[in-house]
C-alpha cells in the first residue's frame, strides 16, 4: 500500500490496526519491565554463571560418584535369603533418590545455561532497541489514529534500511581498503627490495672503486719513485762522464803541453818550420772542448728539463685522478645516504599500514561481534515474546481473556450438572 500516494484506511481498518498497535506497545512496556536489571552496575557479572555452573558441575560429580556407588552396591548385594530382601529396598530407594537429585543438577545445569546473566552493556542495547520500537510504533499508532496512515513506520523502516545500507557500504569499503593496504604493502615489500639489491650493488662498486683507488695510489706513488730515481741516476752518470771527459781532457793537455815545451827547448830552432806556435794550437783545442762541454751540458739541462715537466705531469694527473675518484667516492656515499633516508620512510610507512590494517581488523572483529550479538539478542526476544504470549495464553491475559471466559464457564456449567446428577442419584 505503500505507492506515490498512501491510501488511507477505512475507521473500521484503522480501528483494528490501533488495537493491534496499542497491545504491542503493552507487550513492549511489559518486556520493559520484566527485564533483568539486578545485575546493572555490578562489576563480577561475568563471574556468576561460572560460579553457578561450576557449583551445578559439582554436585553433579558427587551425584553421579553416588549413583554409581550404589548401582555397584545393589548388584553385589542381591537378596538371598528374606532377611535382606529389606536392606535390598532400602538400596532401591537410595538409588531413586540419587537418580531423581541428578535429573535435577542436570535440569539446573541446562536451565544456568539457557538463562545466563546478561551483561549491562547488552542490556542496555536491548532496551533501547525495546524504547525504540515503541516510540515508532506509539507515533505510528498517533497517525493511525488522526490520518489512517502509517507513513511514519514506513520512514522508520527507510531509516533503518538507509543504516543497514551504510553499514554494508562501510564493511565494503573496508574490505577494499583492506585490499588495497595489502597491494600497497606489496608493492613496499617489492620496493624494499629493489632498494636493497641497489643499496648493495653500490656499496659493491664503491668497495671496488676504493680497490682501483688504493691500486692507482699504489701506482703512481711507484712510477713517481722510479722516474725520480731514473732522473737523478741519469743526471749523476751524465756528471760523472763530463767530469771523467774534463779530467782526461786536462791530462792530455798537460801532457800535451809538457812534451811541447820539452820539444822546443831541445829544437828551439824547429818554431820557425812550424806555421802556428803550439800555444795557438792548445788554445783552439781547449776553446773546443769548452764547446763541447757546454753543448753537453745544455743537453743535458734540457733532458733534466723533460724529465722535469713529465715528472709534473705525472704529479698533477695524479692529483686530478685523485680528486676525481674521491668526487666520485662522495657522490656514492651521498647517494647512500639519500637511499638509507628513503628505505627509512618506507620502513615507517609500512609500519603505520600495519597499524592500520591491524585497527580495521578490530573494527572489523567488533563489527561482526555487534552483527552476531543483535542476531542473538534479536533471538531471544523473539523466544521472550512467544514465551509472553504463551502466557498470556494460558493465564487468560490481555486479548485472550475475551475468547478463553465462556469456554471456562461452559466447562464449569457441565461440571455442575454432573456434580448435581451424582447427588441425585446418592440419594
Amino acid at each position: 500500500m505503500a505507492n506515490k500516494k498512501m491510501e488511507v484506511f477505512s475507521p473500521l481498518e484503522a480501528v483494528q490496526i490501533c488495537a493491534v498497535l496499542e497491545d504491542c506497545l503493552d507487550q513492549l512496556a511489559i518486556l520493559g519491565y520484566i527485564m533483568p536489571v539486578s545485575y546493572e552496575g555490578r562489576t563480577d557479572i561475568s563471574n556468576i554463571d561460572a560460579q553457578e555452573i561450576s557449583e551445578i558441575t559439582k554436585s553433579q560429580k558427587e551425584l553421579g560418584v553416588k549413583f554409581e556407588q550404589l548401582m555397584s552396591a545393589k548388584s553385589e548385594n542381591r537378596p538371598t535369603v528374606p532377611s535382606e530382601s529389606l536392606k535390598f529396598t532400602e538400596l532401591g530407594q537410595q538409588l531413586q533418590e540419587t537418580s531423581g537429585d541428578l535429573k535435577r543438577a542436570n535440569h539446573l545445569f541446562s536451565r544456568a545455561a539457557k538463562q545466563s546473566a546478561v551483561s549491562s552493556d547488552n542490556l542496555r542495547k536491548v532496551q533501547a532497541d525495546r524504547q525504540y520500537v515503541s516510540d515508532v510504533i506509539a507515533d505510528t499508532l498517533q497517525e493511525m489514529q488522526t490520518s489512517g496512515t502509517f507513513q511514519s513506520l514506513l520512514q522508520a523502516v527507510q531509516r533503518e534500511e538507509e543504516k543497514k545500507f551504510n553499514f554494508y557500504t562501510t564493511i565494503i569499503r573496508e574490505e577494499e581498503g583492506r585490499k588495497e593496504i595489502k597491494s600497497l604493502q606489496k608493492q613496499l615489500q617489492d620496493v624494499k627490495k629493489e632498494k636493497d639489491l641497489e643499496l648493495q650493488n653500490r656499496n659493491e662498486m664503491i668497495a671496488y672503486l676504493k680497490d682501483q683507488l688504493q691500486e692507482m695510489k699504489a701506482k703512481t706513488d711507484m712510477e713517481s719513485r722510479y722516474v725520480k730515481k731514473d732522473t737523478e741516476l741519469q743526471i749523476y752518470q751524465t756528471q760523472k762522464k763530463c767530469s771523467n771527459a774534463e779530467s782526461d781532457l786536462l791530462n792530455e793537455i798537460e801532457r800535451k803541453s809538457l812534451s811541447l815545451s820539452e820539444v822546443l827547448s831541445i829544437h828551439p830552432y824547429k818554431q820557425s818550420l812550424t806555421g802556428t806556435p803550439p800555444r795557438k794550437t792548445l788554445r783552439i783545442k781547449t776553446d773546443e772542448e769548452i764547446r763541447v762541454h757546454m753543448e753537453i751540458e745544455n743537453f743535458l739541462r734540457q733532458q733534466q728539463m723533460k724529465l722535469e715537466e713529465k715528472l709534473e705531469y705525472w704529479m698533477e694527473k695524479y692529483e686530478k685522478d685523485t680528486e676525481s675518484k674521491q668526487q666520485e667516492l662522495n657522490t656514492l656515499k651521498a647517494s647512500k645516504a639519500n637511499d638509507l633516508a628513503a628505505l627509512q620512510e618506507l620502513a615507517k610507512q609500512c609500519r603505520l599500514f600495519e597499524q592500520v590494517m591491524i585497527e580495521d581488523r578490530v573494527e572489523k572483529e567488533a563489527a561482526r561481534r555487534k552483527v552476531e550479538q543483535d542476531a542473538l539478542e534479536l533471538k531471544s526476544v523473539k523466544k521472550l515474546q512467544a514465551w509472553w504470549r504463551g502466557t498470556m495464553v494460558r493465564h487468560n491475559i490481555g486479548p485472550y481473556k475475551a475468547i478463553k471466559k465462556p469456554k471456562e464457564d461452559e466447562t464449569k456449567g457441565k461440571d455442575k450438572g454432573k456434580k448435581g446428577k451424582a447427588g441425585a442419584k446418592k440419594k
